[in-house]
């Protein structure tokens, strides 16, 4: 857990915020998640906060196990491999570019009438867009053949239902994994590990 502190204070986070929304009521579970939703209605009068608090919630707390996997299986190593502050510039960006593009998307296609008005209004809250692009840096930290392997199945997972239902969040997903592809750069010159310290058996 000190070789990666960013991943567990954001999942410490969650858990709280999972707890909470465990505990709440209907009503009080309703605007917790639409307040702290980075929709269309809550990016035009509070983007700040969109942006950031739904970083911190997920819809339903008994994925709650899931999620801690998820975050042990990707954040946690590339957060040990290239420092805290490179691992949070990748998901940080993911997480904003990929909410305000698929918004962007889901804004067009209220003006198009292709979609009801009310999806301007829909809980978009959670950590997913951050572990697609966890998962795509994490390509660079994998030896050759099987970094073509990785790639090929994280493109696939993500690119199948994208072309299949053609949701606003799979669109993130796949802007998100692209992302992390794309911060190669960042896994070079990594910051030096402190030695553990030396254990006697």
């Amino acid at each position: 857990m000190r070789s990666s502190p960013g991943t567990h204070v954001w999942l410490l986070v969650i858990a709280l915020t999972s707890v909470v929304i465990a505990l709440a009521s209907d009503g009080l579970q309703h605007y917790l998640l639409h307040r702290n939703s980075s929709n269309l209605h809550q990016l035009s009068h509070h983007p700040l906060r969109a942006l950031l608090g739904s970083a911190f919630w997920i819809e339903n707390p008994s994925s709650l196990v899931l999620y801690a996997l998820l975050f042990e299986v990707f954040h946690a190593p590339v957060e040990r491999w290239i420092g805290t502050q490179r691992w949070l510039f990748t998901v940080a960006t993911a997480h904003i570019a990929a909410t305000l593009i698929s918004q962007n998307v889901v804004l067009e296609a209220i003006q198009d009438h292709d979609v009801p008005r009310s999806m301007a209004h829909v809980v978009d809250i959670g950590v997913s867009y951050g572990l697609a692009a966890s998962a795509g840096i994490l390509t660079y930290r994998l030896p050759r053949p099987w970094r073509w392997f990785y790639v090929a199945g994280a493109v696939a997972f993500f690119a199948v239902p994208l072309c299949t239902s053609h949701s606003y969040t799979d669109l993130g997903h796949a802007i998100s994994l692209a992302i992390g592809l794309a911060c190669r750069p960042l896994t070079r010159h990594k910051p030096v590990a402190a030695e553990p310290p030396f254990v006697a058996h």
